[in-house]
């Protein structure tokens, strides 16, 4: 009880948790980038979603990709680490090449499409857009932080 009572307060408040997501920027032999619109919000992202306990970054990248767009892909390498400081979520961005299947939108999809990079900054907000860009000029990986809208540097 004295240890307790001998604690301030900002060392008795639960940890600051985060969750971990993983997002493919899968790029087609032509420069296309494959992306999907959300079917709880409507905006255009990159297909990804929470890693799971017991799976590797690269295995879960490969598996979100599958499960919202239809397409199998080969994880190249790691190309970004963004946070956003608002919700607490890290994302993995990995660039990937497509190695099959075909285009299908999902429960968490209404649309997919290969855009090109004029596409992708037009439709995606900018703290999305930065990430299939940053996947393509290949001076990565970058380690960005946001706030759900705004970068917080570049």
């Amino acid at each position: 009880m004295l240890l307790y009572m001998s604690q301030s307060q900002e060392a008795r408040q639960a940890p600051s948790l985060h969750s971990v997501s993983v997002a493919g920027a899968v790029v087609r032999e032509d420069g296309r980038l494959l992306a999907i619109r959300r079917a709880d919000n409507g905006t255009w992202e990159l297909p990804g979603g929470v890693l799971e306990l017991d799976e590797t970054p690269e295995a879960g990248v490969a598996r979100e990709v599958l499960e919202e767009t239809g397409i199998q892909v080969e994880v190249d390498e790691l190309t970004g680490v963004y946070k956003n400081t608002t919700r607490g979520i890290v994302a993995l961005v990995f660039r990937c090449k497509p190695s099959g299947g075909e285009e299908r939108t999902s429960d968490e999809s209404t649309a997919v499409a290969w855009l090109t990079p004029d596409e992708v900054a037009e439709r995606m907000a900018e703290v999305f857009a930065v990430r299939l860009l940053d996947a393509l000029d290949g001076n990565g990986p970058y380690v960005r932080s946001h706030d759900g809208t705004h970068l917080l540097h570049r």
